[in-house]
């Protein structure tokens, strides 16, 4: 087996707790399969940085959560993805009750914050909290001020006549992200009243994206006034000087916690198990913000960049992660929205 280079041997020294494994060998052979939902420059990123320190190649993709659990269940019976990791933890739920995922209790539990801990006894281990952020507004102030609109603080706010054409919002058949935001409105306000809102929401929104990622670039870039999704996404075009600001809605908001899980049937379950301990380990963790991705992570063995916006003077409602989580209220609530909302003329 060939020796580890200078710089692999210092990468591997500096790295503890449940980063030590990868580095028995990293000219490591093999490969996983990999599936990805979070920003993809971190994705891009992690399975680089993961091939520099084992020699594991990684085939990966970047897409949705919805269109990740439907591939999943496409490939049932013949799995062609080893690991899946990052986007909103509720598709990873509903992807456990339907057995489509591996049990994996990691030995560096206590490492993780305890909502990260509560994933993975709500869903017997097969999922895992790689992440927290919350739902609120990013706005262009240079667009909302070309066309005299006040900057959206509430609910209640983007749902006025005045912003109609200027909210834009990801599809929930295709993303996490708009699922969770459904699903906490309906836990906020009561379902039909929630629906109701929807309905006049909709007639203010321009375009239905298929991620909830497109929103924070098509705001910064002035394509669309507002847009409503994960908050940290805004933070990266912030810190680049674009006319970006950020709020939580004044009645309260909902929030993700992102998902990690092994697939039932891996084909290359070591190697699946490596890539999942390295990304939940400090250094799998911290290099999401290197890369513009503020999420708050679920490993707490080091100190997070204080790019990553502070969750404390958010007003957060109680959400049912368990109820919401489960693979018929998704389709439920989503063939409602579909019926009801999404056939209205705008």
């Amino acid at each position: 087996m060939p020796s580890m280079n200078i710089k692999t041997i210092a990468f591997c020294a500096a790295l503890t707790g449940a980063t030590a494994v990868f580095c028995s060998s990293a000219q490591a052979q093999g490969v996983v399969n990999a599936l990805c939902s979070t920003d993809a420059p971190w994705c891009e990123a992690a399975a680089a940085e993961f091939t520099k320190a084992t020699g594991i190649k990684v085939n990966q993709s970047h897409k949705g959560t919805g269109e990740i659990g439907a591939q999943l269940r496409a490939e049932a019976q013949n799995p062609k993805t080893d690991i899946w990791w990052g986007g909103t933890g509720d598709p990873f739920l509903q992807a456990a009750e339907q057995g489509l995922l591996q049990a994996y209790r990691p030995s560096y539990i206590n490492d993780l914050h305890d909502w990260s801990q509560r994933q993975y006894d709500m869903s017997g281990n097969q999922v895992g909290g790689f992440y927290t952020s919350t739902i609120g507004f990013g706005y262009n102030t240079d667009v909302l001020k070309k066309k005299n609109l006040p900057e959206p603080k509430c609910w209640a706010d983007v749902i006025k006549p005045e912003y109609k054409g200027e909210v834009e919002i990801s599809h929930p058949a295709s993303s996490g992200t708009a699922y969770t935001v459904i699903a906490g409105l309906v836990q906020q306000m009561g379902e039909d009243a929630a629906f109701d809102y929807l309905k006049k929401l909709h007639r203010n929104v321009s375009n239905y994206t298929r991620s909830g990622q497109a929103q924070a670039p098509n705001v910064a870039k002035g394509e669309v006034a507002i847009g409503i999704t994960f908050a940290f996404n805004f933070e990266k075009w912030k810190e680049e000087k674009y006319p970006v600001k950020t709020a939580a809605p004044c009645e309260g908001t909902t929030y993700e916690i992102g998902g990690i899980a092994l697939v039932k049937g891996a084909r290359n379950e070591a190697n699946a198990k490596k890539y999942y301990d390295w990304l939940m380990s400090p250094a799998g963790q911290a290099l999401g913000a290197t890369v513009g991705s503020y999420q708050t992570p679920a490993n707490k063995r080091f100190k997070p960049d204080p790019r990553i916006p502070p969750m404390d003077g958010v007003k957060l409602i109680s959400y049912d992660f368990a109820k919401y989580g489960k693979a018929a209220e998704r389709k439920r609530l989503i063939d409602r929205w579909t019926r009801e909302v999404e056939s209205l003329p705008r």
